[in-house]
């Protein structure tokens, strides 16, 4: 469980012994996601998608991000055909559930990864990086990282940056909300995301208590 401010998220990693359709015969396996939001997640109530007969598209969309985000860091090719679910559930929500979800997720991941490795006999952990999260953005002029609602709803600039942790980047997803915004902007709002997720990454590899063996994967990261 992740919570940041009043944002709270419960995430849990699951295991199948199976893959989708299209990899099967291939030796590779698959990570996907599901995000939901519970009905008093937010101030007003929001009916349950299976109310609606549909995943809304802002849930889509989130759960695709994340996918994406924790598939990068995980060695498919070594997980044999099977599939990992990355489960996000946000009992509260008061902005940046997606990049919550995210940094949440991947120590989930990790932990689904030990426990693949002993029960399959894996040789190592099939985990290739160290992946976070934050939003960062410009709110009257200045720059705030990890938004609130409130502060979100009245942002000139909106970003989330995902990257592995040697900074490198998984994703970036830019808005101006009220217009433009410079490349000038856009690198301060980078250096800003970096300094956040660098205690991010801190607090991953606390919440995880890295064994010697795992202390050397994630060693030099930024």
């Amino acid at each position: 469980m992740i919570r940041w401010g009043n944002t709270v998220v419960h995430c849990t990693a699951s295991t199948e012994d199976r893959a989708p359709a299209f990899l099967r015969g291939s030796g590779a396996g698959w990570l996907t996601a599901e995000y939901a939001m519970l009905p008093r997640a937010t101030r007003d109530r929001t009916p349950r998608d299976v109310q609606k007969g549909r995943i809304n598209g802002r849930g889509s969309e989130i759960q695709r991000l994340i996918g994406r985000s924790l598939r990068s860091a995980l060695d498919l090719g070594a997980i044999g055909e099977r599939t990992v679910w990355i489960d996000c559930d946000v009992l509260q929500a008061d902005g940046g559930t997606r990049t919550a979800s995210i940094t949440c997720g991947f120590v989930c991941l990790v932990d689904a990864m030990r426990a693949l490795r002993q029960s399959a006999g894996l040789p190592g952990l099939p985990i290739s990086a160290q992946i976070g999260a934050v939003s960062v953005g410009k709110v009257g002029g200045e720059l705030m990282l990890d938004l609130d609602y409130e502060e979100d709803r009245s942002a000139d600039v909106d970003c989330n940056v995902v990257t592995n942790g040697k900074g490198e980047f998984v994703e970036m997803q830019g808005t101006g909300e009220n217009g433009f915004f410079s490349r000038a902007e856009l690198d301060d709002m980078l250096l800003f995301a970096g300094d956040g997720l660098r205690k991010v990454f801190a607090l991953q590899r606390d919440a995880l208590s890295l064994s010697p063996e795992e202390e050397d994967l994630f060693d030099g990261f930024f």
